[in-house]
């Protein structure tokens, strides 16, 4: 190790890329506290002991090509800093944090600087532009999967990787029992409980919620006795949600800094594609999943990915384990349809729960953090000088 702080970039975009880098900075401060770790960043990953440069913010979490055009200056001019950063020098060594298209570019710029570099939750290779994998076998020193799938991709491709099992696995876990839940979000005990879950990002909700509003209407007219509950994301203002709820035709509860204690009180959710679909799974929540983009956008996605599915639940699990209601099917009638064929079948209902439980199992057991920031420091050669030892 070199004399002075050993320094390592970070770079993670988005509100989950926080979350994750911030668990992955607190595990190796926690073994190396004189570690300095800079880079892009939000809350989360300065609570953990890393210093952001430059902050997440709404701009950084575009969803498709065309949404994200809009904020590509906001990008260039980041990446251009942080490459400036990456060559001053300071560095040892490089961990980027999911958010491929932008992180890839940094990739390059960290090996012109001879970083070791290391990347935490993989690009979507199976899914499209299968050929990343080859630019990754130049740019990245090991590879950090979190899908048990995808190490024998990158291990054919002669790849190092490691697959360190899925962080959900110990970050989805209501805090409160379902009876304690059910009394604070002043939930009728014994009636069915539905989840709406329309996105984490604004145009998810404008593009998703109306039509699960509409869908949530014609469940209570199917059921009679039903109740509805809406888990505000934590990228999203309270208030914009009731503002569009304001003329809704069912009462929908919000509840905001409780997610998984409010989809652990459902008996069915109502999901936008996306991660919410796998906590959902994890959770054992039986759901269906609707996904509606821009039609260029998604005719652009139809042409290049290749994928049977599009919920994260069902490609982990390989086969359709809940319904996916695409863009033009994603109507509240087909919605409705959906969840009443559950809500009304207790067999079926339990069914999808026991499948996804065998999804749960194959996505690794917790310590995801910790096990990254081990093989790190075994790859860099530093032995950790303070450690939490389990007893």
């Amino acid at each position: 190790m070199s004399s002075g702080p050993y320094r390592i970039f970070i770079s993670a975009g988005e509100e989950s890329g926080d979350l994750q880098g911030a668990s992955l900075v607190a595990s190796l401060m926690e073994m190396r506290p004189d570690f300095q770790i800079s880079g892009l960043g939000g809350k989360k990953m300065r609570q953990a002991g890393a210093r952001t440069l430059f902050d997440i913010d709404h701009r950084m979490g575009g969803i498709g090509f065309f949404e994200s055009l809009g904020n590509f200056r906001h990008h260039w001019q980041i990446y251009r800093a942080l490459s400036k950063e990456i060559l001053s020098g300071k560095y040892q060594a490089a961990i980027l944090v999911h958010y491929p298209l932008f992180n890839l570019l940094l990739a390059k710029i960290c090996r012109k600087a001879n970083l070791p570099t290391f990347f935490f939750i993989s690009p979507q290779v199976w899914a499209w532009r299968k050929g990343r994998v080859k630019k990754i076998r130049r740019l990245i020193n090991k590879m950090f999967v979190i899908l048990p799938f995808e190490e024998q991709i990158y291990r054919d491709a002669g790849v190092d990787v490691e697959f360190v099992g899925h962080p959900f696995v110990e970050l989805v876990r209501p805090a409160l029992t379902t009876e304690e839940a059910f009394r604070e979000f002043g939930l009728a005990p014994g009636t069915k409980t539905v989840g709406l879950l329309p996105g984490s990002r604004i145009s998810e909700i404008d593009r998703l919620l109306d039509t699960m509003v509409r869908a949530a209407a014609l469940i209570r007219k199917g059921l009679r006795d039903c109740q509805f509950l809406l888990p505000i994301a934590d990228s999203i203002d309270p208030g914009y949600i009731r503002e569009k709820l304001k003329n809704s035709p069912v009462a929908v509860q919000c509840v905001a800094g409780k997610t998984y204690d409010a989809m652990n009180c459902c008996d069915y959710l109502v999901v936008a594609s996306g991660s919410a679909t796998l906590e959902a799974g994890l959770l054992g929540r039986p759901m269906v999943i609707v996904y509606k983009l821009r039609p260029l956008t998604f005719w652009m996605g139809r042409w290049f990915v290749r994928v049977k599915n599009f919920g994260l639940i069902n490609i982990v699990a390989g086969e359709e384990v809940v319904p996916e209601l695409l863009q033009g099917e994603a109507t509240a009638e087909r919605i409705a349809q959906e969840a009443l064929s559950v809500l009304g079948d207790p067999a079926r209902s339990q069914a999808i729960r026991s499948r996804l439980l065998r999804v749960r199992e194959s996505l690794g057991e917790p310590g995801v953090a910790r096990r990254i920031a081990k093989s790190i420091l075994a790859y860099l050669k530093i032995s950790p000088t303070h450690e939490k030892i389990s007893i």
